[in-house]
């Protein structure tokens, strides 16, 4: 970072989507700012310090002097309800909290009282102070930075130490799918390690734009909609408000990103609600059985796709789940720039990831750079088996919680990621489901979930479903796509389940069919990757 600091100094950095930019060398200025905050708030190198917000130039500020400064980052989801962050401060031990305002306010008295100091994120503003340091030194800041900057700050001034990669960098909380939060414990090894990777996999170049969407507080946005792309000298856009359909498609246009991360369910909308329907329609499905013309109704979808993403994107980055197949399989024909990574907070989150040039269809990449991967099972090309890495990558373990910690190694030091896949002899992953959510067939088979939820997904008027198990068999828990629902009605969606759940047992072995479907009105609760909470519904 200092590097990258010291060479783009007057280059931008951070933005707000309309609203605040601020260059390199701001970024410079607001974190020296913060360092003498917590040095004169009595906050020491490894401390911890929660931070919990939305999306935004003064979140991306903060949390990098959080770090610079060598104290525990604590990023914690603003999704969360506010007993929850006052909840995970405490569990953290957190010295600090930085907080938006109404996140603090929701909290209860009791609550806010339990928690040592406290201050809004951007404005300062001192919330809680037990010891009586903090508003002092929040009053002080200013005087203190113009006496040791008397000229003001230049580059030469930025120095960061970066020399104890194996200390503790980061405490992870995330909801998961599958129970609570865990205090997730990464190094500073590990960050280095997965911004690294990116670099060399995903080159860029200074000045190029990225538009944040995840959450920050999750790694799979911190990583990379932050962190890998401003140390490698890019500008980093934050939507910061509710990405509805009209505003990101405006700030994509606006911003001109050269990657997107995206969830698997927003390409198969853009081809099932789309693109499909119109290669479908005369002239353009006469048109198809020319081969020429074939090939330049492609590149113009390609070209149309890539345009309403802001006409720069040169790598689509899919995560959290599997892409439908008829989708994917058309991605490919048209040679849309995307490919489907694969990883967990625990690894902060990298383990798998080809580039799209390279991808196997229907994988999530191989194991990448200073990270090991196997599969338990005596045939891994063939039978599933948990899918356990080691490296660079994994984690130190979860925060004060010894058993967890434990019970999430195996006896020779790999971590069990609680995911079945089997391994081809090229290297490329490819996940059957996870370890909890397999269902023991009737003669002791093992049934994956995901495999037939996979099927399901893509037939017709079936925006999402899950399959659970019921009594002696399984029923597959559905939402209706919401548009062809209203335009048919209740009678027809029921027609094409029926039909679908026959057309779907007719391709499966006898042990996994469905014995039923049933509709839900609400889509399924998730979590920030958009992967379902099925625990709520097992």
């Amino acid at each position: 970072m200092q590097q990258t600091i010291r060479e783009r100094w007057d280059c931008p950095a951070l933005s707000d989507y309309r609203g605040t930019s601020l260059t390199f060398g701001d970024l410079a200025r607001e974190m020296c700012r913060l360092h003498i905050l917590f040095e004169e708030a009595d906050i020491a190198p490894g401390d911890k310090v929660a931070l919990c917000g939305r999306n935004s130039a003064r979140w991306a500020v903060t949390y990098f002097a959080i770090l610079t400064y060598k104290a525990v980052a604590v990023p914690i989801l603003c999704d969360f309800t506010p007993s929850s962050v006052a909840a995970l401060t405490l569990h953290s031990d957190a010295r600090l909290l930085i907080v938006d305002r109404h996140i603090w306010d929701g909290m209860d008295l009791a609550m806010r009282g339990s928690i040592a100091e406290a201050m809004t994120l951007g404005g300062g503003e001192v919330l809680r102070s037990s010891g009586g340091l903090l508003p002092v030194a929040a009053a002080r800041v200013d005087r203190l930075y113009a006496e040791q900057y008397r000229q003001g700050i230049c580059p030469g001034d930025v120095h960061y130490d970066a020399s104890t990669l194996d200390e503790l960098c980061i405490i992870s909380y995330t909801s998961g799918t599958s129970g609570s939060p865990k205090g997730t414990m990464l190094s500073a090894r590990s960050i280095s390690s997965n911004v690294a990777f990116a670099q060399r996999l995903i080159p860029t170049r200074c000045g190029w734009r990225v538009l944040s969407i995840l959450p920050l507080a999750h790694l799979y946005g911190l990583m990379f909609e932050l962190m890998y792309p401003l140390l490698s000298g890019c500008r980093v856009t934050f939507l910061g408000a509710m990405p509805t359909p009209t505003v990101l498609m405006e700030a994509l246009r606006e911003v001109r990103p050269y990657m997107q991360l995206v969830v698997p369910l927003i390409l198969e909308k853009i081809f099932r609600n789309k693109v499909f329907p119109a290669l479908k329609r005369e002239p353009v499905r006469t048109m198809m059985r020319i081969p020429v013309v074939r090939e330049i109704v492609f590149r113009n979808v390609r070209l149309g796709i890539i345009k309403s993403f802001g006409g720069n994107i040169r790598h689509f980055i899919a995560g959290g789940a599997g892409i439908n197949p008829e989708v994917e399989r058309f991605m490919r024909r048209i040679r849309l720039p995307y490919t489907v990574g694969y990883g967990m907070t625990e690894c902060g989150p990298l383990i798998c990831y080809s580039d799209w040039h390279s991808f196997a269809e229907g994988s999530c990449g191989r194991v990448v750079d200073r990270m090991e991967l196997r599969i338990d099972s005596p045939d891994p090309e063939h039978e599933a088996g948990e899918i356990q890495v080691r490296g660079d990558n994994v984690m130190l373990g979860y925060y004060k919680n010894t058993e967890a910690t434990d019970a999430a190694f195996t006896e020779d030091g790999w971590l069990r990621t609680g995911d079945m896949g089997v391994l081809d002899a090229g290297g490329n992953l490819y996940i059957r489901g996870r370890c909890k959510s397999m269902i023991l067939g009737p003669s002791g088979q093992n049934i994956y979930p995901e495999e037939i939820e996979e099927r399901l997904n893509a037939m017709p008027m079936v925006a999402e479903s899950l399959v659970v198990g019921r009594g002696n068999g399984m029923v597959a828990l559905v939402v209706a796509d919401v548009d062809e629902s209203r335009r048919v009605g209740d009678a027809e969606v029921e027609r094409v389940m029926a039909e679908n759940l026959r057309a779907l047992n007719a391709g499966l072995p006898a042990y996994s069919r469905v014995t039923s479907i049933e509709l839900r009105a609400e889509e399924f609760e998730k979590t920030p990757k958009q992967s379902i909470k099925r625990y709520l519904y097992e």
